[in-house]
């Protein structure tokens, strides 16, 4: 097999590994577990981010109408009581539904079960976060989505070409920083405003990680495309984009993203009430 189609499968291997890793990692991706309530294991499943105007359902599967369920929740990162809500059941979900907030706002919220004098915590002793945002359109996620993906799969293979001894860079250069730019900085503000009504949270306005290293990757291969006409030895910056790129896309998704400041928030509605 030529080496440059062993590249190419490794290039997707690759991609393919970072796409299931990002996946199952980062904040906003439901959490799943069990506890253990008299002797049963009761399977959970909690949300971590909400699309769209309606209320956050919280579900979860007991099958056995003598287990009572109260769901605790406040607004995240101020000096909120907890809010208690009892649960309600019906065809084996104990459910209630946590109240929508604004773009970016977030609630932390658990589950109290019982039954008779046994009690379980769910998730445990962390309570969950979960962020509200708008609904994107799902002809922009999938342009997004495949973009930013794309884009790695020719960086990583424009990465290997540093081990062939005579190096076609141009056209994987090119197409990697063409689908960094597409994805990240016209399809990737589009989706940020269709979910929390802000173009770019991250430096020098916010600490948007996702923003921020999708930056980084950028400018790494834009030096490296500089490179290939004006450095000695333009294989080792392609390489070193590569490397990271990898590394940019080893951070969670969402790490530090949009959050809304209820202080402010506050502040602004009683501004509004003092003048009514």
């Amino acid at each position: 097999m030529k080496k440059r189609v062993v590249f190419w499968i490794l290039s997707v291997l690759i991609t393919a590994l970072v796409l299931i890793y990002q996946r199952l990692t980062g904040p906003t991706y439901a959490v799943s577990g069990k506890v253990t309530l008299n002797e049963r294991a009761i399977p959970y499943t909690l949300d971590r981010s909400h699309p769209g105007p309606e209320n956050a359902p919280v579900r979860i599967k007991t099958d056995d109408p003598s287990i009572q369920g109260v769901l605790y929740w406040k607004r995240y990162n101020t000096e909120d009581e907890w809010t208690r809500l009892p649960m309600s059941y019906s065809e084996g979900y104990l459910e209630a539904e946590l109240p929508h907030q604004p773009p970016a706002g977030k609630l932390t919220y658990r589950v109290e079960l019982r039954q008779g004098d046994q009690q379980a915590g769910v998730p445990g002793a962390e309570p969950i976060i979960i962020r509200f945002k708008g609904d994107t359109p799902i002809a922009v996620v999938i342009p997004h989505v495949l973009a930013m993906f794309l884009s790695m799969l020719f960086g990583m293979r424009a990465g290997f070409e540093f081990f062939v001894p005579e190096p076609k860079f141009k056209a994987l250069v090119f197409w990697t920083v063409a689908l960094l730019v597409l994805g990240g900085f016209i399809l990737g503000p589009l989706m940020q405003h269709y979910a929390f009504n802000a173009w770019w949270t991250g430096w020098p306005v916010g600490t948007d990680l996702t923003d921020n290293k999708t930056a980084v990757a950028l400018i790494a291969w834009i030096l490296a495309a500089v490179a290939l006409y004006k450095a000695k030895n333009p294989k080792r910056w392609v390489l070193g984009a590569a490397i990271v790129m990898i590394a940019a896309y080893v951070i969670p998704h969402s790490i530090l993203g949009s959050e809304l400041d209820y202080k402010a928030l506050d502040k602004e509605r009683a501004k509004i009430e003092s003048t009514q």
